[in-house]
């Protein structure tokens, strides 16, 4: 059984221009590879309630929180994941079913710390740890497509700028094509 809670509803949504405000992240962890002194990245995704293909987690933005909170708390309720956020990775805009509805997503790098045994959604999300390259693949919507270029471009940046471990192997299966 989990002890927290998803929040439900829109009386507290964020709009902005007309557009639906969420929050979301890209979170992502480091696995050794076969023992040897290198890692990869991973990406957590979870499955659509509507659908093929897989997502990342997100939600609305509420009235009462930063948006850092709001995509925090949307990695715990549906990804059942804790972390550092560490990077924003920008804006996305994108239609929803309904064609009247636009939003925009911020999206953020999320370095996961801890996965949940239990979280809000576990009954009917199922994670999914991929490579880089499998998240652009199997992504279910374009813009999400986009946000897995972004989290490439900046990851690519942050291991060349500032990760300094010496085991740290950025694998091609890790790393999207740019350009």
């Amino acid at each position: 059984m989990c002890d927290l809670v998803a929040r439900t509803g829109r009386h507290l949504q964020r709009y902005e221009d007309g557009r639906r405000l969420v929050a979301g992240c890209i979170p992502f962890r480091y696995r050794d590879v076969n023992g040897e002194q290198k890692k990869l990245v991973e990406v957590l995704m979870i499955n659509s309630q509507s659908g093929p293909g897989l997502l990342f987690p997100k939600g609305g933005w509420e009235n009462d929180e930063t948006v850092e909170e709001a995509a925090a708390r949307e990695a715990i309720e549906e990804a059942g994941v804790r972390g550092d956020l560490v990077q924003m990775l920008g804006f996305y805009d994108f239609k929803t079913k309904q064609p009247e509805v636009v939003c925009r997503a911020a999206v953020f790098a999320l370095h996961v710390k801890e996965e949940l045994a239990s979280w809000p959604e576990q009954n009917t999300r199922q994670r999914s740890w991929v490579t880089v390259s499998e998240a652009a693949e199997r992504s279910r919507y374009p813009w999400m497509q986009e946000a897995v270029t972004g989290f490439s471009a900046w990851l690519e940046n942050w291991i060349n700028d500032g990760v300094k471990d010496p085991t740290f192997h950025l694998s091609t299966e890790s790393v999207i094509a740019l350009g």
